[in-house]
């Protein structure tokens, strides 16, 4: 709903530092900005919730942000795994 009502919103209002960083990594930005809006990765989260993203789609539903949600943070939970474990 925030990205409804301000377009130029920055990401860090709705996400971490570390869900960012895993965002980029599975869909690297396509210019490297100083600010990253939201919109740009509420398209990330649809896009691993199954979003293709294609010119012709409608926005992404709530299914499918939902779906993405849920997959950022299973990868969220294994990426702090795997900090304890390794220590990187």
């Amino acid at each position: 709903m925030m990205n409804r009502e301000v377009r130029s919103a920055p990401v860090s209002l709705a996400l971490t530092e570390l869900e960012i960083k895993i965002l980029d990594h599975f869909f690297p930005p396509k210019d490297k900005r100083l600010r990253k809006i939201l919109s740009e990765y509420i398209n990330k989260i649809a896009r691993l919730g199954g979003y293709l993203a294609r010119s012709s789609d409608p926005p992404p539903g709530n299914q499918v942000i939902w779906r993405g949600l849920k997959k950022l943070g299973e990868i969220n939970v294994g990426v702090h795994i795997g900090l304890d474990f390794v220590g990187n």
